[in-house]
């Protein structure tokens, strides 16, 4: 790893904690600046596959994502139209992702963003997490699987990229077709023009670097190669220093923004999302920068997420401040159990 990486990988973490507590400053929700599971939900909700009000907005920071690894993988010239490893697999894990995400209220990179922001239930998602990675680490020793890909029509690659710009466009050109909340996370947001920029200046950079929070830890264990760890660290140092300058840096564990304090259902939600993402390969900002440098695969995982999101908040499964509810516990669980099914029956025969 020569020093021009290393330095590429720091400044794309950083970029990221900087630029999610400028996204705050100017109107997203305290310790969201980003959240790739939580836009994912607006955008559901937007596109009215859910009716949580509070949570409908199609948001243009995942846009800028897609758009921004899009054009640095075609001016790399490292585009390639790739996908066909166990799809309906990767669409079950990313729905999975999903419902241990919004039991956590958050996913790996708002996870990051809370405890740079003071918030100590982060604490529990971390160790989650980690846990969740850990056993997803055990199969992929095991020698889990989930296939080859192959290379696909070069619009099969692109449809992703062109669906989410697509309708990001429409929300703009005919906002009557979406919905739009009025109150609560949903209805704060930083200026659609800066949000897309953003979003598209670190969706080059994080294609550039592969960026990954599920990668940094999995190859530190692994491989112990912390390359990719260092801009997850990055991401917590550069975003707790812009909200000690900015004065929106609160600790502790109570009266933290969109957050529970059930210190067991943080962690076991991220148990869920770190077993499930270490599976697919990747966190979910990493399956949105893959799916612009035209993985399919990624792309069906989106479809996961998305769907996910839609099954949380129609069916009660998602948590809000006042804690976990009893239908995400059960669905909780029982996402663990199928992760691991999946994982059992992709190993390697001798495995």
């Amino acid at each position: 790893m020569d020093r021009n990486q290393k330095m590429w990988m720091l400044a794309t973490g950083g970029l990221t904690g900087l630029f999610a507590v400028l996204l705050v400053r100017f109107g997203n929700p305290a310790n969201m600046g980003f959240c790739i599971a939580c836009f994912l939900r607006d955008m559901t909700g937007s596109m009215k596959l859910h009716q949580a009000a509070v949570v409908q907005y199609m948001r243009p920071e995942i846009a800028g994502l897609i758009l921004g690894a899009f054009i640095m993988s075609v001016a790399s010239k490292e585009y390639q139209s790739k996908g066909g490893s166990s799809p309906v697999t990767r669409f079950v894990l990313g729905i999975l992702v999903m419902i241990g995400a919004l039991m956590f209220l958050g996913c790996p990179l708002r996870m990051v963003l809370r405890l740079a922001g003071g918030d100590l239930n982060a604490i529990a998602g971390l160790l989650g997490f980690v846990v969740g990675i850990g056993i997803g680490i055990f199969f992929l020793q095991k020698g889990f699987s989930l296939r080859r890909t192959y290379v696909q029509n070069p619009m099969e690659g692109s449809m992703m990229t062109i669906l989410i710009s697509g309708f990001f466009i429409a929300s703009l050109a005919v906002p009557l077709w979406f919905a739009r909340s009025t109150s609560g996370p949903g209805a704060s947001a930083a200026p659609w023009l800066l949000a897309l920029v953003v979003g598209g200046i670190l969706g080059a950079l994080a294609y550039k670097t592969r960026l990954c929070t599920v990668g940094g830890i999995r190859d530190a264990v692994m491989f112990r190669d912390f390359h990719l760890l260092s801009g997850f660290l990055a991401i917590f140092v550069f975003a707790l220093v812009a909200n000690l300058v900015n004065g929106t840096f609160k600790i502790g564990w109570t009266g933290q923004p969109i957050a529970h304090t059930d210190f067991l259902w943080n962690a076991m939600g991220m148990v869920l999302v770190g077993f499930a993402s270490a599976l697919l390969g990747g966190c979910p900002l990493r399956q949105i920068i893959l799916a612009g440098g035209g993985n399919s695969d990624s792309a069906i995982t989106i479809f996961g997420l998305l769907v996910g999101a839609a099954i949380s908040h129609n069916w009660g499964l998602a948590s809000s401040a006042a804690g976990p509810t009893p239908a995400g516990k059960i669905a909780v669980i029982a996402g663990l159990v199928i992760t691991m099914l999946i994982a059992l029956m992709n190993r390697s025969k001798g495995a």
